[in-house]
């Protein structure tokens, strides 16, 4: 156990990079806002494609998406870092393009630029990962990627609020919010790009000596479990909601700004004063959170409509800072057992990983929740406490072992 730390926020701000690249995460979430909920909507109102066809093609996208990852990490371990990051946002501004350019009717150059735009939104978080912990180290490196993480949450809530009130203007303002969204993403690029900073290569070649990246199989594995937190707000709740408990929409509305409110406003706070314990820890607590919060969701459902709904909205609460803490320490631990010389690869398997769990848990979620709710809410909890068991179980390399 050691001392918590203290929120400082300029400390924080050059710890997760500098202010030119905190402007750049700002600008960046504030176009992928303006875009990405709503490009389902995109491809059915401005390209006249049909529901199915256009979710299939984002679904193949982001999967497809995944690929990149390998190529991501060997960039990373040649010392690549904001250009990495640049490259990410730039990628995502050809295919903001294409989507621009696609002509009613056509699916394949849709699929294309969401593959695009899948792409950069895959290779981010990991370039991102290993940018801040480039710059920062030990427990003030969790605080700025807690920070980072609070940051884009924010801009992109300010981004989907301004699209929402602007799709009153129909498919020619939802071109006009993808044209701003490219724009936003090629000012981010060229702010990334500007804070040149790479890894030494000698410290990295120092470092090879420490040995191969751990497998950390137990915790890649609990990783696909944990990130089904992530689509609780946006699928399991409003399927729920509407389906089994005839509640409103606006209840689903509702704890999904709640959720985005907690994120922004707890995500520092929450990681800075769990970082008194180790990293894997929290990691573990952070199952036992939401599955704890899964079963206040089974518990909630079998009031019925009404009372149902509203105490689906009080536990969405815990849930969401069983997120809170998942996200405050996933990363955060893994940064912390891997030698810098094979970070970006071990980042990119991590990222691998959550990208699956996104992948797959809508098509989970959407399959259990016909069953009724003990096998929606029963699943989730007990695949979590597993993961929850195996994260605190796995034994880290003895020479990254202190503190996480």
């Amino acid at each position: 156990m050691t001392t918590a730390l203290k929120i400082r926020p300029r400390a924080l701000v050059r710890a997760s990079g500098g202010p030119r690249y905190a402007v750049a995460l700002a600008v960046d979430a504030l176009g992928t806002g303006l875009l990405r909920p709503f490009l389902l909507l995109y491809g059915v109102l401005v390209l006249k494609l049909s529901a199915p066809v256009t979710g299939i093609a984002m679904t193949v996208a982001v999967v497809a998406g995944l690929g990149c990852m390998p190529a991501v990490g060997r960039w990373l371990d040649r010392g690549a870092r904001s250009t990495v990051v640049a490259a990410s946002m730039l990628v995502r501004v050809l295919g903001v393009a294409l989507l621009l350019a696609t002509p009613a009717g056509h699916v394949w150059p849709f699929g294309t630029a969401a593959l695009f735009l899948g792409i950069g939104n895959q290779a981010w978080p990991a370039a991102h990962a290993a940018l801040v912990a480039t710059v920062s180290h030990g427990r003030d490196r969790d605080a700025a990627l807690a920070g980072g993480r609070a940051l884009r949450n924010a801009g992109m809530g300010v981004g989907a609020l301004v699209a929402t009130a602007s799709l009153a203007g129909g498919s020619a303002a939802l071109q006009a919010l993808a044209a701003v969204t490219g724009l936003a993403y090629l000012v981010a690029a060229a702010l990334a790009w500007s804070v040149q900073l790479r890894a030494r290569p000698a410290g990295l070649a120092k470092d090879a000596d420490a040995g191969p990246a751990p497998r950390m199989r137990a915790l890649l594995a609990a990783n696909v479990v944990y990130v089904f937190c992530l689509n609780v707000p946006e699928i399991a709740l409003p399927l729920v909601l509407v389906t089994q408990l005839d509640a409103s929409p606006m209840w689903s509305a509702a704890i999904f700004v709640a959720n985005t409110v907690l994120v922004v406003t707890l995500q520092v706070p929450v990681t800075v004063a769990l970082s008194r314990f180790s990293r894997r820890t929290v990691l573990a607590l952070a199952g036992v959170v939401l599955a704890a919060s899964y079963l206040g969701f089974l518990a909630a459902t079998s009031l019925g409509p009404g009372r149902g709904a509203a105490a689906v909205a009080a536990v969405s609460v815990l849930c969401t800072v069983g997120e809170i803490v998942y996200a405050g320490s996933a990363t955060a631990l893994v940064t912390a057992l891997v030698p810098p010389h094979v970070l970006g690869r071990t980042l990119a398997r991590f990222e691998l990983s959550t990208g699956f769990g996104l992948a797959v848990s809508p098509v989970v979620i959407t399959s259990l929740a016909p069953h009724g709710p003990t096998a929606l809410w029963g699943s989730l909890a007990t695949a979590t406490l597993l993961s929850a068991s195996a994260v605190a179980t796995e034994k880290d390399r003895a020479t990254r072992l202190s503190g996480d």
